[in-house]
C-alpha cells in the first residue's frame, strides 16, 4: 500500500503533501523532526487526511495534483472527511 497524505501544524494552518509507503513512519518521522525540509521548518505533524493506494504510480499522480491545488481545495479536502482537524495519527499506530 502506498498512502498520499496531508500534515499541519494547527487546524487550517500550514499544509504539506506528501506520499510514502509506510505512513506511521513517515509521519513520526514528520513528528520528530528527524528529516531536514519544509516540515521541519513549519513544524507539522499532525495528520489531517490520508488515502491509501494499490498502485505507487496512481499515488504519486495523486500527491502531483494535489500539490497543485488552491490552497482552499485542501482544506476541503480535510473539512470532507475530518471537520474537526483532529490529529489521525493515533488511529493509524
Amino acid at each position: 500500500m502506498y498512502f498520499v497524505y496531508l500534515i499541519t501544524n494547527k487546524p487550517y494552518g500550514t499544509l504539506y503533501v506528501g506520499v510514502t509507503s509506510n505512513l506511521v513512519k513517515r509521519i513520526c518521522e514528520h513528528r520528530s523532526g528527524a528529516v531536514d525540509g519544509f516540515s521541519k521548518q513549519h513544524d507539522l505533524g499532525n495528520l489531517v487526511w490520508y488515502e491509501a493506494h494499490g498502485d505507487v504510480l496512481a499515488a504519486i499522480a495523486r500527491e502531483k495534483l494535489i500539490k497543485k491545488w488552491h490552497r482552499d481545495w485542501k482544506v476541503n479536502l480535510v473539512q470532507v472527511g475530518n471537520p474537526e482537524w483532529n490529529d489521525l495519527y493515533e488511529s493509524i499506530v
